[in-house]
């Protein structure tokens, strides 16, 4: 049964349309890739999914209730956690600072980063639990901007991961790491599956075959091609396209 659905999303900016028709499911503890060319509506759709856009027509539903036009807040607070291509973090504050201002408990009794510095110890040791995942532990009290790219990478996921979400969706997870940081990602994504449901745009295509469950393919705006890694490898589409030399 999927956990998250869209169906019929259509998205309108003006006189362009952005996204038209586009289905879509995730399946629970499913890694889905989407993936396709610049200006395909990727993005658009992810901001649909997390509440950042609201479509003109079509539905989504997480766990069988309709949250279609729910705020992001709103559809964090159902469970949905997201990174972003371009990272968002408090640089003056330490990793586990960043990770104690995610938690729901902490959130939970009166949001304010400042107060990550005399958190309680269930809160500290919660937020180094997270840390541990994402093997960023012995980094924990090193300031957010002294990190290096690909750890900082890494502290973004262990946001996200500290809401406990019931689906997480990553926004370009490798953009700007080099052949190490991609590795990295990669044994993090792969520790994650199976934990968590996960959903991801990615340029790398290398890094999503080997890793997705399935993946779509966006262009024009719609889905043109779906399925798993190897059933995409068989796509005529794919395999005349540039994506076809990493299928």
């Amino acid at each position: 049964m999927a956990l998250l659905t869209a169906k019929g999303i259509h998205v309108r900016f003006g006189d362009r349309v952005v996204l038209e028709e586009v289905d879509f499911d995730v399946r629970e503890g499913e890694f889905h890739g989407i993936m396709g060319p610049n200006g395909a509506g990727k993005t658009t759709f992810f901001n649909v999914l997390t509440g950042r856009v609201k479509p003109n027509r079509g539905s989504i539903e997480l766990a069988g209730e309709n949250v279609t036009g729910f705020p992001s807040h709103k559809i964090a607070r159902k469970g949905v956690s997201r990174s972003f291509q371009i990272m968002t973090l408090f640089d003056e504050f330490s990793a586990r600072e960043n990770v104690l201002a995610a938690l729901p408990e902490f959130r939970d009794s009166g949001f304010n980063p400042a107060k990550a510095v005399t958190a309680e110890k269930k809160w500290q040791d919660a937020a180094l639990d997270v840390l541990a995942e994402v093997n960023l532990a012995e980094k924990a009290d090193v300031k957010a901007k002294e990190l290096s790219y690909g750890e900082r990478r890494a502290l973004e996921i262990a946001v996200a991961t500290a809401q406990r979400p019931r689906i997480l969706c990553l926004d370009e997870p490798t953009s700007g790491l080099g052949s190490d940081g991609v590795r990295r990602l990669s044994d993090l994504v792969q520790r994650l599956k199976g934990k968590l449901t996960i959903v991801a745009i990615e340029h790398d295509m290398s890094f999503l075959f080997s890793l997705a469950d399935r993946i779509s393919v966006i262009h024009w705006g719609q889905v043109i091609a779906r399925g798993t890694p190897s059933e995409l490898r068989e796509n005529e589409w794919v395999r005349r396209s540039n994506l076809g030399k990493f299928a």
